[in-house]
Order: C-alpha cells, then sequence, then structure tokens
C-alpha cells in the first residue's frame, strides 16, 4: 500500500502514525536528564554539546525506526501495519539508505562532543548502544524475535543517559548510573506497551515478544510491576543518597502510571483500543523524566 492510492487526509494520518512524533521524546529525554545529573553534580553545562548531542541523538532515532521497518518488511510482520514506512512509500531499499544516512549524521554530531572534549569515551559509549540497538531487529541477531528487546532497550538507553552525562561533566558517578537506570525502565515500558495489540502478528511472524510469551493478563500484571518498580527505585535512590531529596518531584508523574495501567487492565484483549498504549508510556516517560531532571537542577 502507498500513498498514491489512498485520499489525502488518510495519507496524511497515515504518515503521522509512520513518523511517530512523540516517539523522538525516547532520544530527547535521556540527554536532558543526563545533562542535569551532570550539572547536579559539576555545575556545569555546554550549551553547544548538549544541542549537539540532542540533534545527533534524533537523528539515531531516526535511524532505529527507519532501519526497523526495512527490517520487518524482510520478515512480513509488518504485512498489516499500513502506517509503515517501507508499506507507504513502496521503497524499501531507499529507506534503508535514509535510515543509514541518519545513522551517519547522528554519529558525525556524537563525533564532534568528543573532539570538542579532546576524549571519544562518548563516541565509544554511543558506538555500544547503537550496536545493541541493533541487534534488536537487525540480521542477523533480530533478538527483538527472541523477546530480548525491552533488556536491550533499558541497556541502549542507560548508556546514552550516561554519555549525556560524560559530554558535559567528563565523569561517571552513582548518581549517574542511578538516572540511567531510570530512564532505561521508563523508556523500555514503551516497548513492553507497543506488543499488546499485535499478538496475532507476532505469532504469524514467529516473534516471541513478551506479550506472546506471558499472555496479555500477565503482561498487563508484570507492566504494573515495573511501573510501581520505577518509582521504587527513585524512592530508592533518594534513601541511599544518589539522588537529592528534590528529585521526588517526579512522583507526580504517579497519574500519569495510573492512566497507562488502568487502560492496560480495561483494554489488554482488545487490539483496536489498547493500539495507543505505546502513547500513555510515552506520557509517563516523558514527563517522569522532566520532573526528575527537574528535581536534578533544584
Amino acid at each position: 500500500m502507498t500513498t498514491a492510492k489512498l485520499p489525502q487526509t488518510q495519507a496524511s494520518k497515515l504518515w503521522l502514525a509512520a513518523i511517530k512524533p512523540p516517539i523522538y521524546t525516547v532520544a530527547i529525554i535521556p540527554i536532558i536528564v543526563g545533562t542535569a545529573v551532570a550539572f547536579a553534580e559539576n555545575k556545569v553545562f555546554y550549551p553547544g554539546r548538549f544541542w549537539t548531542f540532542l540533534m545527533g541523538a534524533i537523528l539515531l532515532i531516526a535511524w532505529m525506526n527507519l532501519s526497523n521497518d526495512v527490517f520487518d518488511a524482510e520478515t512480513g510482520i509488518d504485512k498489516n501495519k499500513p502506517h509503515s514506512v517501507v508499506n507507504l512509500t513502496g521503497k524499501k531499499t531507499l529507506i534503508f539508505w535514509l535510515s543509514n544516512c541518519c545513522l551517519l549524521l547522528g554519529m558525525l554530531a556524537i563525533g564532534i562532543i568528543s573532539w570538542w572534549q579532546k576524549d571519544w569515551t562518548v563516541l565509544g559509549l554511543i558506538i555500544l548502544a547503537n550496536s545493541l540497538a541493533y541487534t534488536y531487529q537487525g540480521p542477523p541477531f533480530r533478538l527483538g524475535y527472541q523477546g530480548w528487546g525491552e533488556i536491550i532497550c533499558i541497556l541502549c538507553f542507560s548508556i546514552a543517559t550516561m554519555a549525556a552525562c560524560y559530554s558535559q561533566g567528563g565523569n561517571f558517578s552513582a548518581m549517574s548510573l542511578a538516572a540511567a537506570t531510570i530512564i532505561g525502565v521508563s523508556t523500555a515500558i514503551i516497548l513492553f506497551c507497543s506488543h499488546f495489540h499485535q499478538v496475532e502478528d507476532d505469532l504469524a511472524a514467529g516473534k516471541l515478544s513478551p506479550i506472546v510469551r506471558l499472555g496479555t493478563v500477565r503482561g498487563s500484571q508484570v507492566l504494573t510491576g515495573v511501573c510501581i518498580t520505577m518509582f521504587l527505585l527513585v524512592l530508592l535512590y533518594i534513601l541511599l543518597g544518589y539522588f537529592p531529596k528534590a528529585t521526588f518531584i517526579s512522583f507526580l508523574s504517579l497519574p500519569f502510571a495510573y492512566q497507562l495501567v488502568r487502560h492496560v487492565h480495561l483494554y489488554r484483549d482488545i487490539p483496536e483500543k489498547v493500539k495507543n498504549l505505546k502513547f500513555l508510556a510515552v506520557n509517563l516517560h516523558f514527563t517522569s523524566g522532566i520532573l526528575l531532571a527537574l528535581g536534578f537542577l533544584i
């Protein structure tokens, strides 16, 4: 299916769904939180490094999204997904090379930061994160098809948060590692939520996503437990002295967690109603991340 065969309004909606603007918060939040941690610890802020890292991160997320559409097209798992960029354009090769351009430009931005620092640690961390991200959908690994996607997600975005902190302060710490785990978990929640509405397609393509393995009932219970754990970790880090007390402000995002959990328990077996679950997870990820960063800055 290509946009040439669709009415303009419908095509615009599909393109918006394919581009997924809200998902790009997963690029923004690690940079903001990592920068806030560096400021809390070292009282430093380099605007040039911040904005360069932010643009690089957005380009790298574009690479992940576009390349994943290409890899999913190869397995056939997206045959019933009209808002796949590959399905909309009908040009898999073009999308593949466009994704590679995003990768190269994104890595160039990270390389510039390392050149400014005269330290290649940040570039090395992002190469590691990208390599892990590739194994999620990329051949011959396709670890996401074996149910490892969420673990990979936690690792990638934890590394990205620590890299953002290092790009400002030039050091690692218990605080940066603790903050990285929170961002890693909140990002993985988005990925976990994306599986609920596509169980049949995953099964048909042989993708053993967590929801295929667990079922929607146990999956909804796991999601509830992970959301609770995320907030308990913040509290634990405050009690242990890794986080300043002001980061308790992140608990103001609890209503978004409640909305997410309530929605999945009500509609977990109704694909049409649960397909927007990941966007509720994006709300939680963005709000909790911004509030956590604010806590560090305070």
